[in-house]
């Protein structure tokens, strides 16, 4: 017997999906134009609300990042945004590092803070729980990822997270 909460859940999965293809196919259009500015693209956050969206945009380099820096960058991408017009409506652009809690996008990010505590939400519940904090211990080639919470090993998989930051110290 289907529960209530069952169609919760594949809404929630479906409505991450959805906004996550639109984040990824910005992600893809809008890498060259980053690229060449010299930085590396880490990740895009697309959020629709009603008549004004918002389009945040992370940039990383090894260096680190300055405002300067931003401003470079939000231009190049505005000129490739005006061209291309992906985005129906208005929409207001944010250029910014991703800073010291950054979020996590790909296996490549995870990988590289496995040691470290990361906040992940998921899309639907995995144990009755859609919210985990703990210590990344691995990353698989599959997108498995073990998780260290409150003594506990977790394993997950990355198409299962909705989003994920690294804590902060």
């Amino acid at each position: 017997m289907k529960k209530a909460h069952d169609d919760v859940g594949f809404f929630l999965a479906q409505k991450a999906m959805t906004q996550t293809t639109k984040a990824e196919k910005l992600a893809q259009m809008l890498a060259p134009a980053v690229a060449a500015c010299g930085v590396q693209l880490w990740g895009v956050e697309f959020f629709p609300q009603g008549r004004r969206s918002v389009l945040r945009v992370y940039i990383d380099s090894p260096e680190g990042v300055t405002v300067d820096m931003c401003g470079v960058v939000s231009h190049q991408v505005s000129g490739v945004l005006d061209v291309e017009d992906p985005i129906a409506g208005e929409y207001v652009l944010e250029v910014s590092s991703p800073g010291w809690d950054r979020p996590l996008y790909t296996q490549e990010q995870y990988r590289r803070y496995v040691g470290s505590q990361v906040h992940l939400r998921l899309c639907v519940p995995v144990q009755g729980r859609r919210r985990y904090t703990g210590l990344l211990q691995s990353v698989d080639e599959t997108g498995k990822l073990r998780l260290l919470v409150d003594g506990n090993e977790v394993e997950l998989a990355l198409s299962q997270i909705d989003k994920g930051h690294v804590v902060a110290d």
